[in-house]
């Protein structure tokens, strides 16, 4: 006896999921920059509940672990890695003269790193075992990840230096993330400040600018006339060099003597950042963006140098935070949106322009930049942070929303990927 078929409309969910599926992972940049917008929310969102509830006295599950370290390091590995990840699982066949990477190889990151990253945010709610859980899941994500970039870049006959740089600090970052477990475990302390420096110096910093300093003379040559390209074929190089001097001082708890290596990145950052003449980029507004996120760099670091010099003078950190988030919030978050911004544009096969929702969200992160710097400087700290975390929600809404939405969608042109 046949059985009867289930109604047509049964299987209208399951249709509409595998096509979302299949949508969303067409490219790597998608589901990963999917993931990434994602947790520009979810973060901050958290991080926004706690501040207010140690502020207003609001009733939160506690969190198993620190905090304020937990915040630093799912922001740096959990939000910013499936960007970093999206970008280079895309661009790595492509500098390297590869095969595109199939869904085999970047689904699975994409599964471990996001899928990770959830849970730990779920764990953070009162639940340890989650949180250990979900931290597992993002190292093995991310394992793989360094798995298919390195069948790229070991199949590529040359050396290709930006490719190795942004490779080796993706093994620092593993091994942070691999210490911050160890550290939710049960271990000291001293392995979370281990994670935190390696996501900042280690992973984060050496990702940023080598993609920096390959693609921004890059783009301002294809659309400047008369552009002279400068990238010193030693930059590299002395930034590993002078990065590794920082990590090292960092962990030998001898910060006080930071203060030259911090006084020559900020000397190198704004050389280089001269050198690619930003008074020629005031048009057009996807290429201004690029130059006006580099500027927190050097701006970063001077400020890091002047801690420095307080911490060696009269052991005082008189600037507090203010340089660590000039660094994340102004840096960090401002290229995330100008970076991202024109790889999204021209991998959906829409005009390479900044646009209107991009362009406010580029302007509301520097008044969050500032506002978070200038609150180490209030007497209600607590208010004024948990203000600047609700900014951030505001400033990044409108295109987190907008990039799902692309990446959910086809290509405005109706190409394939």
């Amino acid at each position: 006896m046949s059985t009867p078929a289930p109604p047509a409309s049964a299987s209208v969910p399951a249709d509409v999921f595998a096509a979302f599926s299949r949508q969303l992972s067409a490219a790597p940049h998608r589901l990963m920059f999917f993931a990434g917008a994602a947790a520009v929310i979810v973060s901050m969102l958290w991080w926004a509940l706690v501040l207010h509830a140690a502020r207003f006295g609001w009733p939160m599950p506690a969190p198993p672990v620190h905090p304020g370290w937990a915040h630093a390091v799912l922001a740096m590995y959990g939000m910013f890695g499936p960007f970093l990840f999206g970008f280079l699982l895309t661009v790595f066949p492509r500098w390297l003269a590869r095969p595109a990477l199939t869904r085999r190889d970047y689904v699975p990151v994409f599964a471990g790193v996001f899928g990770g990253y959830v849970l730990s945010h779920v764990g953070l709610l009162g639940m340890k075992p989650v949180l250990v859980l979900g931290l597992v899941l993002m190292l093995g994500g991310w394992a793989l990840g360094l798995i298919a970039l390195g069948r790229v870049i070991f199949a590529f006959p040359g050396r290709d230096q930006h490719a190795l740089s942004v490779y080796a600090a993706l093994h620092l970052g593993a091994f942070g993330l691999a210490s911050y477990l160890l550290h939710a475990l049960g271990g000291p302390p001293a392995l979370a400040r281990v994670a935190i420096t390696l996501g900042l110096f280690g992973l984060l910093l050496p990702v940023y600018f080598s993609v920096c300093h390959r693609m921004i003379p890059f783009f301002s040559a294809n659309v400047l006339r008369g552009y002279r390209v400068v990238r010193p074929a030693w930059s590299l190089k002395v930034l590993w060099g002078l990065l590794a001097l920082r990590m090292a001082l960092v962990t030998l708890e001898t910060a006080r003597w930071l203060w030259p290596v911090d006084l020559a990145l900020a000397a190198f950052f704004a050389g280089h950042w001269i050198a690619w003449q930003p008074w020629k980029a005031r048009r057009p507004a996807l290429l201004t963006v690029l130059y006006a996120a580099f500027a927190w760099l050097p701006l970063a670091f001077v400020l890091f140098a002047v801690q420095d010099m307080a911490l060696w003078w009269n052991g005082s950190a008189v600037l507090g935070r203010a340089p660590q988030h000039a660094l994340t919030v102004g840096y960090f978050g401002s290229m995330l949106v100008a970076m991202v911004t024109r790889v999204t544009q021209g991998h959906s096969g829409r005009p390479l322009v900044l646009g209107r929702v991009p362009a406010l969200c580029f302007l509301a992160v520097q008044f969050v930049a500032v506002m978070r710097i200038a609150s180490e400087f209030t007497r209600d700290q607590a208010f004024w942070l948990a203000l600047t975390a609700c900014a951030w929600l505001l400033a990044f809404l409108p295109w987190v929303l907008r990039s799902l939405w692309i990446y959910a969608t086809p290509r405005a042109d109706g190409a394939p990927g």
